[in-house]
């Protein structure tokens, strides 16, 4: 499916901002389910400072600063992207055998070593790791327990955008059994790696299905995360959704990936002002056609 994507991201100051500071992953690239073929980035004021690079995991990496006060900055993305579903077979590596693959696959950034220990805000919980043992016992192969653990992970926890926040640790959303998006995901790659899984953040764009009759709404899709796990040499990388309970296919388009939520982050940042911020975003996936028609190379407009 190939979409023109937009996103609108507004942060609002209740004072001018005399500091603001921004690091931001919000423009896709090539991956193995999908390709890019135009990408903008457009920022309102513009920023007295910017930096664009790729970060060790292969990321755009933008680093925006103003030195002048600010009482509102737009960020405003626009991408025409290609995804397509990975294979529905199951070609992975029995479970029981995926330790050596692992050592094997070498220590480049896309290697499954960097995502088998904890990191910065996935650490070990008991309480994780005895429940995704439990769910993943039974499983042959390594796509089978991934899947497990995702169905399981669905089925226990409640979504409730009000029970943590951008910070709570995945132990303690799991004992809570309530969460958003990122909480799913970071509980269901603490678990996989408790089973010897290696597994990371996917953060990226989901595009969302009216009820049957009804019109579809603009600006109703969203940013979303997910999880990425490792299955082995031969079926490699698979995307999971345990929010939604699916593997991720033709409705997602990656944005980011790493060991965890701090890795892959949309937006993070600092600024210095009095009371509270607002924030609101608006993100639209218009799909253009079904068909993939012969592709000659990239149409990226580089980074902004």
């Amino acid at each position: 499916m190939r979409y023109d994507i937009r996103l609108t991201l507004d942060h609002s100051y209740p004072a001018a901002s005399d500091h603001a500071r921004n690091l931001l992953r919000l423009l896709p690239s090539d991956g193995p389910n999908q390709r890019i073929l135009r990408r903008l980035l457009t920022i309102v004021p513009h920023p007295n400072e910017r930096r664009d690079w790729q970060d060790y995991f292969g990321n755009v990496t933008t680093l925006v600063a103003w030195h002048i006060p600010v009482c509102a900055i737009r960020f405003e993305v626009s991408v025409q992207a290609e995804r397509w579903a990975g294979s529905a077979m199951d070609i992975s590596t029995p479970l029981r055998a995926l330790g050596p693959e692992i050592v094997a696959a070498g220590l480049s950034s896309s290697a499954p070593l960097h995502y088998r220990p904890p990191s910065p805000r996935i650490g070990p919980s008991a309480a994780i790791a005895r429940f995704a043992q439990a769910q993943c016992h039974q499983a042959y192969s390594t796509r089978e327990a991934v899947e497990a653990l995702g169905r399981a992970l669905h089925d226990l926890m409640r979504f409730d955008p009000t029970a943590t926040e951008v910070t709570t640790p995945p132990a303690e959303a799991f004992a809570a059994r309530r969460g958003v998006c990122q909480d799913y995901a970071q509980i269901m790659i603490c678990g996989l790696r408790a089973v010897g899984i290696p597994a990371g953040y996917v953060s990226g764009f989901i595009r969302t299905t009216p009820p049957p009759g009804q019109k579809r709404l603009e600006g109703v899709d969203a940013m979303h995360g997910w999880v990425m796990a490792w299955c082995g040499a031969t079926q490699g990388w698979l995307e999971y959704d345990p929010t939604n309970a699916q593997w991720a296919g033709e409705d997602y388009i990656t944005t980011a990936i790493g060991r965890d939520y701090a890795d892959a982050a949309p937006v993070r940042g600092a600024v210095r002002t009095a009371g509270g911020q607002q924030t609101k975003h608006a993100v639209d996936m218009i799909p253009l056609q079904a068909a993939y028609p012969a592709f000659s190379g990239p149409e990226i407009s580089p980074l902004g």
